[in-house]
């Protein structure tokens, strides 16, 4: 049993690892890429609002990855507090990462699509600068949380 449990943490790491690389790569790379089409393209092709479309659409399938993601987390953290192998920052930054990343996913990402929808005018509306900018936080807490999950997991699969 020990061996496939250890088999479960390296994928589980794995998946970890791969969702917070997912989400520092959108937000690293592909965000200035998109919103400096001109640069790129060498005129201005996209208005910001279309890029600001085509940001969401990235934000929108990395949310599916993070759905799984935390899907995961809560069945291996729930498993592992189960069996008593448990500690308060591991607890913590799994509880964090679930909340910030269903934040993500099912409260900031359809308010940006609902105002998406209403039309240009409302992306340039003080409601949707504060909406984005909250969506923006929450994303970073939830790098910083899965990245804490990911070094307590780490640290004890080495022992």
């Amino acid at each position: 049993m020990k061996k496939y449990f250890r088999m479960t943490t390296m994928a589980y790491l794995i998946l970890l690892t791969a969702t917070l690389g997912a989400g520092l790569y959108a937000g690293i790379v592909v965000a200035p890429v998109t919103f400096h089409t001109e640069l790129w393209l060498g005129s201005e092709v996209l208005s910001h609002f279309q890029e600001g479309l085509i940001m969401t659409e990235n934000f929108v399938r990395l949310s599916y990855l993070v759905d799984f993601t935390l899907i995961v987390i809560f069945l291996y953290e729930g498993y592992k507090y189960k069996m008593f192998e448990r500690d308060s920052i591991t607890t913590l930054a799994a509880l964090i990462t679930i909340a910030s990343g269903l934040f993500f996913g099912h409260y900031y990402m359809p308010d940006i699509l609902t105002m998406q929808l209403a039309g240009e005018a409302m992306t340039q509306s003080d409601k949707f600068a504060a909406v984005h900018q909250a969506s923006e936080i929450d994303f970073k807490v939830f790098t910083v949380a899965l990245l804490v999950l990911i070094v307590q997991n780490m640290r004890k699969a080495c022992r």
